[in-house]
């Protein structure tokens, strides 16, 4: 059993480096491969995306994972970089609905055990990227939801 790890963009995967040269000796149809992962990794265009391919007696396994939490912020308010630096102004300004759609993507590969929790664990991300929530400090938002503020509106279509 063989297993390659590679990080594609989102449903551009090609034969090329590096799929190819790692798939090649192992005896696959790299076009078939490459196939499956471009329609897996499709709803991640323009993100880099972590894929696991197990080669085992010629059976092919694909996982696709999800790219980390930072690109699917930058994609969901469509910035390219952040910032980082405490003393500029902020990125921009996320909304708890937007959030709550990025926690649903992230859940099944985050510790936390309820959507209120992810949407917590994501704001965590948005404090370093200087991202406002909801017109707020996300820090401030940390605290509002801790405290319960926004337990209605996160307990709609989900928890």
């Amino acid at each position: 059993m063989t297993v390659v790890e590679v990080l594609v963009e989102g449903g551009k995967a090609s034969p090329g480096p590096p799929l190819g040269p790692a798939l090649g000796p192992l005896g696959v149809k790299i076009t078939d491969v490459v196939k499956s992962i471009n329609e897996h990794t499709e709803a991640y265009a323009g993100m880099e995306v972590p894929v696991k391919i197990t080669v085992d007696a010629g059976e092919v396994d694909i996982k696709v994972g999800i790219p980390p939490t930072s690109a699917l912020i930058k994609k969901e308010l469509g910035i390219e970089k952040a910032q980082t630096d405490s003393t500029t102004d902020y990125t921009g300004d996320i909304t708890l609905e937007q959030l709550k759609e990025i926690a649903k993507k992230k859940k099944e590969g985050m510790l936390a055990v309820s959507l209120k929790s992810a949407i917590k664990e994501i704001i965590g991300t948005c404090v370093s990227m200087r991202l406002k929530v909801e017109g707020k400090a996300a820090k401030e938002i940390q605290k509002d939801i801790e405290e319960g503020r926004y337990d209605e509106e996160i307990a709609k279509d989900g928890s």
